[in-house]
């Protein structure tokens, strides 16, 4: 079995306290160390948004619904600096938030408001980067709703050249109304 050492040890470049292996070649461990180091948000949140229970308030604001139909709603969205990534790209997080948000307004498009939703699944793929100030066109479909769930399909475009960005699909299940 391979003898562990602290990160102290093994590497000067990281303070932080964590166990690596010392098979581990040190080039390893401080490229891992420093992929650490960089991978944050670019810019701080709005005074406005650092607070608890903001999270659906920073997002709704950023999109701008432009239509919504039966099974579809279809968004815009501009990727500002606090959402965006080290690499001046939308963070992961930030997609998989307005996924999220835009296939709960879909759902409700045909799950009556008596019942309950809750997300079971979230996948998102991440085929490209959408940089710092795209518009981007975000369009979600219902593509099965029954009784007990419903899948919804969200597709995030650049506005300018219609290039497929991000992919995202959400199963919610549903929750029957209580019968007292």
């Amino acid at each position: 079995m391979a003898k562990m050492a602290s990160a102290a040890e093994t590497s000067s470049v990281s303070t932080i306290p964590a166990t690596i292996c010392k098979d581990l070649p040190l080039s390893f461990s401080r490229w891992i160390s420093s992929l650490f180091g960089i991978t944050e948000i670019s810019e701080s949140f709005p005074q406005n948004y650092n607070c608890k229970d903001s999270y659906s308030d920073l997002f709704c604001h950023l999109l701008k619904v432009e239509s919504v139909q039966i099974g579809r709603v279809s968004c815009l969205f501009s990727v500002l600096p606090f959402v965006t990534n080290y690499y001046n790209g939308l963070h992961g997080g930030a997609v998989a938030a307005i996924a999220e948000r835009v296939a709960i307004a879909c759902a409700r498009t045909v799950v009556p408001e008596d019942k309950q939703l809750f997300v079971g699944e979230l996948s998102v793929s991440y085929l490209s980067a959408a940089t710092q100030n795209e518009d981007l066109v975000v369009d979600g479909s219902v593509l099965r709703s029954g009784r007990n769930l419903t899948v919804v399909a969200i597709e995030f475009k650049t506005k300018k050249s219609g290039k497929l960005v991000y992919t995202a699909r959400a199963t919610f299940y549903h929750m029957p109304p209580a019968k007292l």
